[in-house]
């Protein structure tokens, strides 16, 4: 990293904290909603993936299928999640400015 002195070094690691704390904030403050069964179960997420929620119709309230409706849950909450890491991925990413982000994600708790 010729022509980089170790305070532009630091100048930069600075801001890429600051950018990393405000899309963390940014992130927890939006919501996600994934749905399966046809809309019958919803789950609501964070930006981060942490489920705020469950919504399930009373149709499929059924004793005689709990099973099916559990499938349904955990299908609605694997993709709740699986578009809060995209989301998560996006804006890192952008927050990096095109830097590689390396194992950063996991520094970050991401999903």
């Amino acid at each position: 990293m010729e022509g980089i002195n170790l305070q532009q070094m630091m100048q930069l690691s600075q801001q890429m904290q600051a950018r990393v704390a405000e899309m963390q904030e940014k992130l927890e403050r939006q919501t996600m909603v994934a749905a399966s069964g046809g809309g019958m179960v919803e789950v609501t997420a964070d930006g981060k993936g942490n489920i705020k929620g469950v919504s399930i119709d009373p149709a499929v309230v059924d004793p005689e299928e709990v099973e099916m409706l559990e499938d349904l849950i955990v299908a609605a909450a694997s993709e709740v999640q699986r578009r809060a890491r995209e989301r998560l991925e996006s804006e890192m990413r952008r927050a990096a400015g095109g830097l590689p982000l390396g194992g950063l994600g996991n520094l970050l708790g991401g999903p």
